[in-house]
């Protein structure tokens, strides 16, 4: 029987940025600075980010704050995509037609190419690992991706990472031990950045 150990999944969406191609705006580079202070203490080995300017820049202001010894590199399943595109009849009466909308302008391509990152995502980046020690690991991503990996962790209906959002440097850990549900530890905490930087990324309406 193999040997296999717990991984501890650290997820964070981008800082805030100056446009959707742009890279990181004043405050999203702080943001990204205290973010990686507030990792600076965990035994993180590895940084994921997607392709786009403002994850690879926020992983790399992060990278910074955790040492030199810490790898830092560009992944396609940690970028931005829409993973699931679910039909009408998935969808619950009362909201389908506010989803859909959402999702209007996504592409037969661009749905079908954001499956098969999904699906390599979740191979990935979940899941107890092979051998006897541990794993942390960040993936700096983007807000979609952040509720598609929690969707898969509490194993809910897939339509669900629609209903999951995530600030700007805002944090989520997962875990994944053998022989245990996964499990939530942290979601989309802020802790680490001072009131004025909290909830970018977020309608006015949805901060607390």
């Amino acid at each position: 029987m193999t040997d296999t150990a717990t991984r501890y999944l650290y997820l964070a969406r981008h800082g805030e940025a100056v446009s959707e191609e742009g890279g990181l705006s004043a405050a999203g580079r702080r943001q990204a600075v205290l973010l990686g202070r507030r990792l600076a203490d965990r035994p993180i080995t590895a940084v994921h980010h997607g392709p786009l300017p403002r994850a690879a820049q926020t992983a790399r202001l992060i990278g910074e704050q955790l040492g030199g010894g810490v790898a830092v590199s560009a992944c396609a399943e940690a970028g931005d995509y829409v993973p699931h595109l679910p039909p009408r009849d998935e969808l619950p009466e009362g909201s389908a037609e506010f989803l859909l909308r959402f999702l209007a302008d996504t592409t037969a391509e661009e749905a079908a190419e954001g499956r098969a990152l999904a699906r390599r995502a979740v191979a990935r980046f979940t899941g107890p690992v092979a051998g006897t020690e541990e794993r942390h690991e960040l993936v700096v991503t983007h807000a979609f991706l952040v509720g598609w990996l929690i969707r898969h962790t509490l194993d809910a209906p897939t339509w669900r990472w629609l209903s999951v959002n995530a600030a700007n440097a805002a944090l989520t850990v997962l875990r994944f031990a053998p022989g245990r549900p996964a499990s939530v530890l942290l979601l989309n905490d802020q802790g680490h950045l001072p009131e004025e930087l909290r909830w970018t990324g977020f309608p006015p309406e949805l901060r607390i």
